[in-house]
């Protein structure tokens, strides 16, 4: 069982900017591919950012050119830098990581950002 623990969510002013973590307690040098999800109130939850196995990233379009996705593979961690903060990035964001056929969640973090 992997554990994935995820840190750095808060409230943010529009235009103001965020860090999220997440912990994982498994090596990241095997993994496939780490992201992070959110899901807003009354919708369903949508991929964000993912980085692959060889630093590859993919970013859904609205979220382009404001965040980043990285990893420390020496502390195990995954980042979300997020800037230029938007009210309609209000979510519970998620770290999802998979390793091999095996997909682990994080419990989320929440992220509000008022206008």
């Amino acid at each position: 069982q992997v554990q994935l623990v995820e840190s750095g969510g808060g409230l943010v002013q529009a235009g103001g900017s965020l860090r999220l973590s997440c912990a994982a307690s498994r090596s990241l040098f095997n993994i496939n591919y780490m992201a992070w999800y959110r899901e807003a109130p009354g919708k369903q939850r949508e991929l964000v950012a993912k980085i692959s196995s060889d630093d590859s990233t993919n970013y859904t379009d609205s979220v382009k050119g404001r965040f980043t996705i990285s990893r420390d593979n020496a502390k195990d961690t995954v980042y979300l830098q997020m800037n230029s903060l938007k009210p309609e990035d209000t979510a519970v964001y998620y770290c999802m990581g998979r390793w091999a056929i095996r997909t682990y969640w994080g419990q989320g973090t929440q992220v509000t950002v008022s206008s």
